[in-house]
C-alpha cells in the first residue's frame, strides 16, 4: 500500500444495490490495489481511460464521487469495479466513469448496469446518467445499448494512446427511460 493511502479512514463496507447474482458495495481503503489491478489487467486497460492511484485514492475520499465494487452475491468475489462521479452535480447528472467486469462472458456488466443505473435513478434521483465508451469496444457498447443507454455522440480522435488517436461514443439514458423501461419488464 502506498504510504499516503493510511491517511483515508476505512469505513465499514455499505451496500449499495442488490441484484440476482451480484451486488455494489461501496469500495473501501481495503479495494484500491484491487481497483488498481483490475484497472490495468489486459483486456481492460486497452478499452479505458487509466486513472493513477492518487486519483482512485482521492475518489474514495470524495463527496463527489464513489467507487462501487462489484461482487457475487453467493462467495464475495469481486468481478469487478465502477467508478461514479459527479454525485453533487446541480443538474442531477451523473458520470458514470469507469465500468470495468473482470470475469467476462457471464452477464455480470448487463447486472451491474442495471444495478448501477438502479441506484442512480431510484435511490439518489439522478435525472441522467451517461458515460464514454471507446468506439472499438464492440463488447461494452452492445452491454450499455442492451440496457437503454442511447448514443448521443462521438468524440472523434479524441485520446492520443502510443502511436494513435481513439474515438470516444457518448453514451446516456435520462430517468424517464430508464422508469420506462422498466416498467415494460414487468
Amino acid at each position: 500500500m502506498a504510504e499516503n493511502d493510511s491517511k483515508i479512514k476505512n469505513n465499514e463496507p455499505k451496500i449499495a444495490r442488490e441484484g440476482e447474482r451480484l451486488r455494489l458495495r461501496v469500495a473501501t481503503m481495503d479495494d484500491l490495489d484491487y481497483i488498481m489491478a483490475a484497472e490495468n489487467r489486459p483486456g481492460n486497460v486497452e478499452y479505458i481511460v487509466p486513472e493513477s492511484r492518487e486519483v482512485h485514492r482521492d475518489g474514495l475520499d470524495s463527496e463527489s464521487t464513489v467507487h462501487l465494487i462489484v461482487e457475487r452475491r453467493d462467495t464475495n468475489e469481486r468481478v469487478g469495479f465502477l467508478m461514479v462521479s459527479n454525485l453533487d452535480n446541480p443538474d442531477h447528472e451523473v458520470e458514470w466513469r469507469k465500468v470495468i467486469i473482470e470475469d467476462k462472458g457471464h452477464g455480470y456488466g448487463k447486472e451491474a448496469m442495471r444495478l448501477l443505473m438502479a441506484w442512480s435513478f431510484e435511490e439518489k434521483k439522478f435525472h441522467r446518467g451517461w458515460l464514454d465508451c471507446k468506439d472499438f469496444n464492440e463488447r461494452a457498447l452492445h452491454v450499455y445499448e442492451s440496457v437503454g443507454l442511447k448514443r448521443e455522440g462521438l468524440f472523434r480522435e479524441t485520446l492520443y494512446v502510443h502511436d494513435h488517436y481513439d474515438s470516444l461514443v457518448v453514451l446516456a439514458i435520462l430517468d424517464r427511460e430508464y422508469f420506462a423501461l422498466k416498467e415494460e419488464e414487468h
